[in-house]
Parts: structure tokens; C-alpha cells; sequence
């Protein structure tokens, strides 16, 4: 008896770590990486946790939380912090850093080829998914 009650224990005990992982590491997002990633361009572009919070309309133990990885973020909010960072969501999310977001006409380019492909269907996407994968391949 005292076997099977050490063996749930030890498996309860797994389980929680396991959770606890879970809670840090969201469908490979890592909380952690995305709270230093937060906190490094808030220092770099000077701004305070105040300052951030304001601007994104959240109270500044908020904002701390976020930068110790101990909340994520609601899509909203998101989208708030890479505005007022000036940064993409992408590059926030998983450290991304897309060459488009250095360059306000390849941007605007993106953005165009975005209302393009709203227009399409499932059969059309993937059509053009192999087109610019051919295309990718021919050019590097």
C-alpha cells in the first residue's frame, strides 16, 4: 500500500512540474524569453514601467508581471505593447525579427499582398504557397 501511495504521489509531483513548464512555455512560446524581450526594448528606448503602462492601459505591477514572465498577454494587449515598443508582435512572441519590419516600402508591399491574399481560397493559398516556395529556392 505504502508503494502505490508513494508511486501517485511521485506522479502527482511530475504532473505539477509539468504544469508549471506549461504555464512558461506556451505551444513553444516562452513566456520567459518573451518577458526579457519586453523589458530589454522598454530599457533600450528609456521608457519606464510607468510610462509603458500607460500607454498600453495597464496598471505598471502589470507591466512587471509581463517582464517576469509570470503573465502573458491577452491579444489586445499585444498588439498594445508592439506599438508602444515599436516592435512586431512576432519579434515579442518568439524573437523573430521579419527584414520586412526594417523597411517601411517592403512593409506597405506586405501590406498590399496581404489584401490580395484575403481574396483567396484554401486551393488558391496553397497554390501560391508553392509558387513563392519555388521562387524562394530559385533566388537564394
Amino acid at each position: 500500500m505504502v508503494k502505490i501511495e508513494a508511486k501517485n504521489q511521485a506522479i502527482y509531483e511530475a504532473q505539477q512540474i509539468e504544469e508549471t513548464a506549461a504555464k512558461n512555455d506556451i505551444r513553444g512560446l516562452n513566456l520567459t524569453e518573451m518577458a526579457r524581450r519586453v523589458r530589454e526594448r522598454r530599457e533600450n528606448l528609456k521608457m519606464s514601467r510607468e510610462e509603458l503602462a500607460e500607454r498600453i492601459d495597464v496598471s505598471p505591477q502589470f507591466v512587471a508581471e509581463i517582464e517576469y514572465g509570470k503573465k502573458g498577454v491577452s491579444t489586445k494587449t499585444l498588439y498594445l505593447l508592439s506599438q508602444a515598443l515599436n516592435i512586431s508582435a512576432d519579434y515579442l512572441l518568439d524573437g523573430m525579427v521579419c527584414e520586412v519590419d526594417k523597411n517601411s516600402s517592403a512593409l506597405e508591399i506586405c501590406n498590399e499582398i496581404m489584401v490580395l491574399l484575403k481574396r483567396c481560397n484554401e486551393k488558391q493559398l496553397k497554390g501560391l504557397r508553392k509558387i513563392t516556395e519555388v521562387y524562394m529556392d530559385s533566388i537564394e
